[in-house]
């Protein structure tokens, strides 16, 4: 008897971890649906501020590429 009660008592204790993992999953993928959702949000915003950026007029500060080079060169 004494066998079956400790044979009993292991496969309380997994079906008690199996559980819990499955509750663990269960929120990581609550989680991971969550962060998707909020990478998805910021990416959307991003694009929004490149195109935002794109259609702010340009600066009067010439690039370097069309600056004449100092007298001294």
């Amino acid at each position: 008897m004494q066998i079956e009660e400790k044979l009993e008592q292991r496969i309380a204790e997994l079906e008690m971890k199996v559980t819990f993992q499955e509750n663990l999953l269960d929120e990581l993928n609550q989680s991971l649906i969550e962060q998707q959702f909020m990478m998805d949000k910021m990416q959307i915003q991003l694009r929004y501020l490149v195109n935002k950026l794109k259609d702010i007029q340009p600066s009067n500060i010439a690039s370097q590429a069309e600056e004449t080079p100092p007298p001294h060169y």
